[in-house]
């Protein structure tokens, strides 16, 4: 079974619930479940009325057929029902020749017979003899906590107890979302990463209903009129292949419907009620146009504002870039200044309304959301956009990584009058294929990872002179798609690493020989010294694995595993 992880995402620590809730079904989620199968059984006959139109000929041999099938049960039936008229006669004419006056059968006074039973039951006119005389005064308890001979309480206590310890999170792991594709089914794993324990395992996962291919955390609760205003939350909001952004709540296991639907999907934040939208928009024949409400493509990029909780900004595969509000759940604005896909986003820092996009277009926009109808500046490069990143440690700055293995490191203040003459700070020729995603290390500073197609995960020293390579690396994850530092300063040197092979690897990069080389001034306190290197991950047993597939580098042992290696197999300290 072939299996790859398209994107992660750290949860910061603290905001997870410690004990997680276990979803409980009520009678609107009945309803809304049964209103959703229904129309997915009304798509499904939609999807057979059409293929019966595309093969009319062949329909009609199957109809033919169908007929002659039926003409057949009926003659059958016809015969069937005919012998059983006919063993029914047989069966009252030789009750008809059976004398009940016969004096042989008078002695068993069959005239009576159910009376007999009923007396030897102890029941005499419909009532109970004096054997159950006293059952009205049974006593019926609505639960066994209130029953005093229901001894198993305790038991049941205990078995409560072992299942919100199994749930329990601590103020000290991390949550880390892995948006997974297995054949056919996608669903997103929550994992949680015990770092001073070495662990890392799923905690529960949630359904998805197309291949996921990106995930935004979200500390604000959304579908939850009752929440408390300003409130911190742990949410998720993940775009998929369809148009809609499904929002779940990461507290609730087992959830089975999200919390809110932005799109064509949902409403006002209320999960299913949209259900006659989505009707039509799955009968219309010709594909939907780009509107100012919703997306009508995949959804590429997701970006949290982190000032301004409320607000959510998405790009996708219809050309256009859409703001929405979380605490209506709707489209407050709709941009389309960018001519192809749009495939990434990231917030300003400090003038957190200034999004930045990233497109197929081969161009790059920083546009002040507050004024749609100004005049942006915008950046080219030379193939197409994979990623862009702000730089944490200097606003002025970004970074872009493209599909030729470029990254492209760009001033803001100073932007071109025409893009295709865009000058960048720096270039960097990073990797042979493209450079599908990297990241800036929020806490050191001039600390970078990137992660290709090729395989190869490299870690960069970009201060001062400019990038050098650190240490080059090939993971057990296939083709590398996610590659994400953890967000807090306990942890800053962990690196998440997923791909194509659909396991997840979490490295301590600060037990890298040449990383504590490059940066030994940012290493905790007591860190000195020789360590042994380790990887945690989780490795998926059921995966195939090809000779494509077969690498160099570290493995995983087991389920969570602990992966050692010797600094020998690093390329490092190489200049670019």
């Amino acid at each position: 079974m072939s299996s790859m992880i398209t994107t992660t995402a750290w949860v910061p620590r603290g905001f997870a619930a410690p004990f997680p809730k276990k979803y409980e079904f009520n009678e609107d989620e009945f309803e809304r479940i049964a209103e959703l199968a229904k129309l997915q059984l009304e798509d499904a006959q939609e999807d057979l009325d059409e293929a019966q139109e595309d093969g009319e000929g062949e329909g009609k041999d199957e109809a033919a057929e169908t007929t002659e099938d039926a003409a057949t049960t009926e003659a059958t039936d016809a015969q069937n029902a005919k012998k059983s008229k006919k063993s029914k006669a047989n069966k009252a004419a030789a009750a008809a020749t059976i004398d009940i006056d016969d004096d042989d059968l008078k002695e068993y006074n069959l005239d009576n017979y159910d009376d007999e039973d009923d007396e030897a039951a102890g029941i005499t006119d419909g009532q109970p003899m004096s054997i159950f005389g006293n059952i009205k005064s049974l006593a019926y308890y609505e639960s066994n906590k209130e029953d005093p001979y229901i001894t198993l309480e305790d038991a049941n206590n205990e078995d409560e107890d072992e299942d919100r310890e199994d749930l329990q999170i601590l103020a000290s792991d991390n949550l880390v979302l892995a948006a997974k594709v297995e054949d056919e089914l996608a669903h997103l794993e929550v994992y949680v990463y015990e770092d001073e324990a070495d662990n890392l395992y799923v905690h529960h996962d949630i359904m998805l209903p197309a291949i996921p291919l990106c995930v935004e955390w979200l500390d604000l609760p959304v579908g939850k009129p009752s929440a408390t205003a300003g409130a911190a939350a742990n949410f998720v909001a993940v775009g998929t292949m369809d148009p809609d952004i499904e929002i779940w709540d990461l507290d609730t296991v087992d959830c089975m419907y999200p919390n809110a639907i932005l799109g064509q999907g949902g409403k006002a934040g209320e999960a299913g009620a949209a259900v006659e939208d989505k009707k039509k928009k799955k009968k219309k024949k010709s594909k939907a146009k780009a509107n100012d409400q919703y997306h009508v493509d995949a959804v590429l990029s997701l970006a949290a504002n982190r000032k301004h909780r409320n607000l959510l900004a998405s790009a996708s595969a219809d050309k256009t870039v859409k703001l929405w509000d979380l605490n209506t759940a709707t489209c407050a604005k709709s941009y389309t200044y960018h001519t192809d896909k749009v495939c990434s986003l990231a917030w300003h820092a400090v003038e957190s309304t200034v999004l930045l996009s990233g497109s197929y277009d081969r161009t790059i926009v920083a546009a002040d959301m507050r004024a749609p109808e100004a005049t942006r500046p915008r950046w080219g490069v030379e193939s197409d956009v994979e990623n862009i990143r702000w730089d944490p440690h200097d606003p002025n700055f970004f970074f872009v990584s493209t599909e030729n293995g470029i990254v492209h490191y760009h001033d803001v203040r100073m932007a071109p009058t025409d893009p295709t003459q865009t000058k960048a700070v720096w270039t960097l020729q990073a990797h042979d294929e493209s450079v599908s995603s990297f990241d800036v290390n929020p806490h050191i500073p001039g600390y970078m990872a990137t992660g290709s197609g090729d395989r190869t995960v490299k870690l960069w020293n970009i201060q001062a002179s400019g990038p050098s390579m650190v240490v080059s690396r090939t993971l057990d994850v296939g083709k590398v798609f996610s590659t994400q530092f953890a967000p807090d300063p306990e942890v800053s040197f962990r690196l998440a690493v997923a791909g194509s092979k659909g396991n997840l690897t979490v490295w301590d990069t600060s037990t890298n020989a040449a990383v504590r080389r490059a940066f030994a001034s940012k290493l905790p306190n007591g860190a000195e010294g020789d360590v042994e290197e380790r990887m945690i991950g989780v490795e998926d047993d059921e995966s195939e694995e090809s000779s494509d597939d077969e690498e160099e580098g570290d493995e995983g042992e087991g389920g969570a595993a602990v992966a050692k290696s010797s600094d020998d197999d690093d390329e490092s300290m190489g200049e670019d």
